[in-house]
């Protein structure tokens, strides 16, 4: 565990202890008020983008390394075979078959 997650993860239950303080309505009631109700759906997105930042809190890795970019190679060339010869005796060479 990373220690700034226990940092966000507090942020994020007093962000939710706050909202369940200040508006005690219940989500069935918000339907009359139109306030709770942006009210509420603001929370929620508070606390969904909190906890969604306490899952990956260094968008960057800490100590500097990063990945090699991925390597495309081009494709293999083409196969083709050499042309397929015969003895000819009348020729008396090989020829294509």
């Amino acid at each position: 565990m990373r220690s700034g997650t226990g940092a966000t993860l507090a942020v994020a239950a007093a962000a939710l202890a706050s909202i369940i303080a200040i508006a005690p309505m219940r989500a069935a009631e918000a339907r009359d008020n139109t306030a709770a109700a942006v009210g509420i759906g603001l929370g929620s997105f508070a606390l969904g983008t909190a906890l969604g930042a306490a899952a990956n809190p260094y968008p960057y890795n800490p100590y500097g390394y990063y990945a090699p970019a991925p390597v495309y190679y081009p494709p293999p060339p083409a196969y083709y075979p050499p042309p397929r010869t015969c003895w000819s005796p009348y020729y008396q060479s090989y020829v294509a078959c």
